[in-house]
């Protein structure tokens, strides 16, 4: 297997796991932890996490067919990057309520639009 296809399904799993894990943690031990408000900022998170867990998943399937593909490389790592900033940013609000964290998520999702994006490159370039 293509080492990049075998990086992207491996991170796109673990994330997968991840999503999962940080879900039940949320309906579980936050319930009565933190505000409403706070579980669904939370949730907003496990949701685009999961999403994008699903998208380095099909990265790594296109990777099989497109391996030398820069623009492909550059949607995975723009996709992780994504995950971390975004989901990553808005679980460290809902956990700690301090709002300027919420600065950082648009700079994920400003990433999640460019993964997207490279993605769309990369299939019309290839």
């Amino acid at each position: 297997m293509d080492a990049t296809a075998k990086l992207f399904i491996l991170l796109g799993s673990t994330n997968a796991a991840l999503a999962v894990i940080l879900g039940a943690f949320g309906a579980h031990a936050l319930k009565t932890k933190i505000s409403e408000q706070m579980l669904g900022v939370f949730q907003t998170g496990i949701q685009y996490h999961f999403y994008h867990a699903l998208g380095l998943l099909l990265l790594g399937i296109l990777a099989l067919n497109l391996p030398s593909s820069n623009w492909l490389k550059a949607s995975g790592l723009l996709m992780l990057m994504g995950i971390l900033l975004f989901s990553g940013s808005l679980y460290a609000l809902a956990l700690s309520n301090i709002r300027w964290l919420g600065a950082i998520t648009p700079l994920g999702g400003t990433a999640f639009i460019l993964a997207w994006c490279s993605l769309v490159v990369a299939l019309l370039t290839n």
